[in-house]
Order: C-alpha cells, then structure tokens, then sequence
C-alpha cells in the first residue's frame, strides 16, 4: 500500500491521483475489497454541467464482457472493448469515473460510501467483469437497501482502522474549499471506451 498527501504542484492538485490514494488504502483495510489491484483500477473525471445534489456521482466501467471475457457474440459478430492502459503498457481492468463538481460538493460521508459503493461493483474474481449478484437485478442483488447496507458497514470498518489523515483529508472540502485549501484542480480525463467490432484478418 502507499500512503502520502494529496499530489500538488505550483498551486495545482492532482484530484483524480488522491482519490486512486483513498481507494487503495480502502482496499488495503477492507477484506471484502482485498482482491482489487488498484494499480489496474483506473481512476477518472467525468465533467457535469451543475453541482445538483441529485443525479449520477460516480461509475464503475469494466473492461471486460460476463466472467472477464474479451469478446461477445451479437447479431452474428464477435465485439470488443476499447482496450485502456497504464503510461508503462499494462493494461487496466476498470475505470472509476467521478462526476465533477456534483461528487466534490457531498458531504464526507457521502462521498466515502459512493466511493466504496463503485469499489463494491468490482468482480471478486478481478477479472474485468462487475460483481454479479443471483437475479434478474445482478448489479445490486435482489435489495438496493441491503447492497448500501453493506457499503456502509464497510466504510465504517476502514474508518475504525484509523487510515492516514492525509490520504483522505480533502474530502471533507467542497469545491471552493478544496480549491482555496489545495488549488486549482486537474486530473485524468478517460473517454469511456466503447464497444467495437472484432477485426477478422
């Protein structure tokens, strides 16, 4: 695991590599989240036009089709995802996406149970594919209230192992705050791969 403060640099802060920070001291503490390489999670902004409190906060996008496949069989063609990897050629899994400013302006508690809430999606088998509960719902089982339930036990279990103030103290901020306290704000910006036809040779 790596620990450290938020990236800053000339008045500027690295939002999207603090939040990959938070995600992975999550997985570090929280055994149901052991199974995640966030090295293989990548992390991303994706713009809103307004701070609403209502709407999508975040994202979980996997890059692989049912139990980690790479191609799908539809209307008689093979398909693909857009591949997506690391500057060092290693491919990621997944992309959290993080709706900003709507996901900075939650509160605290929020904001740590929407951010284990798209960790929770992950495959135990991290293999590419989401969680797949038993039903016709297999993104959140057959229960919303139980799925959430679950987040919040886990957010209060990594919160009960004390992590690094430093790692998560920026999101206690809001926007202006975050920008008055850290400067202005940057990160990675991944255009969500899509899904492509299989070139035959």
């Amino acid at each position: 695991m790596t620990a450290g403060s938020p990236k800053r640099f000339q008045g500027v802060f690295d939002y999207t590599a603090s939040l990959t920070r938070v995600c992975e001291d999550i997985c570090f503490r929280v055994p149901a989240l052991s199974h995640i390489d966030i090295s293989r999670v990548a992390v991303s902004f994706s713009q809103t036009k307004n701070a609403a409190p209502y709407g999508i906060f975040a994202s979980t996008t996997p890059l692989r089709f049912q139990n980690g496949a790479l191609t799908l069989a539809k209307r008689g063609r093979q398909w693909t995802l857009q591949r997506c990897y690391r500057p060092d050629g290693i491919e990621y899994l997944y992309i959290l996406y993080f709706y900003v400013p709507r996901f900075i302006e939650l509160k605290l508690s929020q904001k740590l149970e929407t951010i284990i809430h798209e960790l929770y999606h992950i495959s135990p088998d991290f293999n590419g594919d989401l969680r797949r509960f038993a039903g016709r719902c297999f993104a959140h089982g057959s229960s919303q209230k139980k799925y959430d339930k679950t987040v919040r036990e886990m957010t209060d279990h990594w919160l009960k192992q004390e992590p690094p103030a430093e790692v998560w103290d920026f999101l206690r901020y809001n926007y202006r705050e975050l920008e008055a306290a850290y400067g202005k704000l940057f990160g990675t910006r991944i255009i969500t791969p899509k899904i492509i036809p299989v070139r035959v040779s």
